[in-house]
């Protein structure tokens, strides 16, 4: 009877600290989450996700479908206040949008993490503001990193962290945080079957995007024409090539007539650099193919059946979605 005592004692005791860890994520980071509220352009009616202010200010990441088309924008706090915001960019690409909240006042502001540290069986926190008073909150654990999962739309989107928090409604385009109270991700609803889990474009593909939005106002970026999902490298294959990285991308489809099909790259193909850059992930590939690199030749290195080669490949600019 002592024995089943101490042991019921020891798991209340670990669901205290686990309880504790998310509650303390939660009083962290919700001051910065808020209520997206807007008013579309051809219909007039009301629409709603989640932000989360990442500069004080007035940065805010949310959903691109969140606030499509629409005409008016405004953001409602924990406290109470309503701000009215503009877009300053967005990216249909990655389904992430940044806003700009239309105020002097500083704001509080949520951290973003390094999601290349993101590791499968870590708690996960889903965060979002559907009501723009309190905060709704599920939590769970990341079931797989640099997923490439198709959308709604039919586009395909990369560099995807899934986890089995389930993302309520209004809770899209809030953060997915560690227990550090970082964010990690971007909780999008728009994948095909997201019931009951959650999706979220990794908060390295997010801080790629919004820089590209503050230096341009648009993603500028060169095309190479694949599919491909972060994978881990064995040792056995980084000792025969010489390679420190632990990832690396594999090639799971090429477009016929891209640059990558002209320039020879096929599926399977395992592409772990581009020119003098190491590439672990397709967050690497996207933050490396920027607008500089547009209609000049770049080294593709990779591994073909273990095998390194290098292949020389234009990549021509990827129009993007208006």
């Amino acid at each position: 009877m002592q024995l089943w005592r101490r042991e019921r004692e020891d798991d209340d005791d670990l669901l205290d600290a686990y309880s504790q860890a998310v509650v303390g994520v939660v009083e962290k980071v919700s001051p910065s989450v808020v209520h997206v509220r807007v008013r579309g352009s051809r219909t007039g009616q009301l629409g709603s996700g989640s932000g989360t202010i990442i500069a004080p200010d007035g940065i805010v990441l949310t959903n691109n479908h969140v606030i499509d088309g629409v005409t008016a924008i405004e953001l409602a706090l924990n406290d109470g206040r309503r701000i009215p915001a503009r877009i300053l960019g967005r990216d249909p690409d990655t389904d992430i949008a940044v806003l700009r909240a239309e105020t002097g006042d500083r704001l509080p502001a949520a951290m973003i993490g390094n999601s290349k540290k993101v590791r499968q069986g870590q708690v996960a926190v889903a965060i979002g503001n559907p009501l723009g008073f309190e905060s709704t909150v599920t939590a769970g654990i990341v079931s797989a990193v640099g997923r490439s999962l198709q959308a709604q739309n039919g586009r395909r989107i990369d560099d995807v962290i899934q986890t089995d928090a389930a993302l309520n409604p209004g809770n899209s385009g809030g953060p997915l945080v560690n227990a550090r109270g970082e964010v990690i991700g971007v909780n999008t609803a728009v994948i095909v079957g997201a019931q009951g889990i959650c999706f979220s474009v990794a908060s390295n593909t997010a801080q790629h995007v919004l820089t590209q939005i503050l230096q341009h106002g648009r993603v500028r970026r060169a095309r190479l024409g694949i599919a491909g999902v972060q994978v881990n490298l064995p040792q056995r294959i980084r000792a025969a090539n010489r390679l420190e990285q632990s990832a690396a991308v594999h090639v799971i489809e090429v477009l016929p007539g891209s640059p990558a099909y002209a320039g020879g790259i096929v599926p399977d193909d395992v592409i772990v650099g581009v020119d003098k850059e190491i590439v672990t992930g397709i967050d690497d590939i996207a933050r490396v193919l920027d607008g500089t690199r547009i209609d000049k030749r770049v080294a593709i290195h990779l591994l073909r059946e273990g095998h390194p080669r290098t292949l020389e490949v234009v990549p021509t600019e990827r129009l993007q979605e208006r």
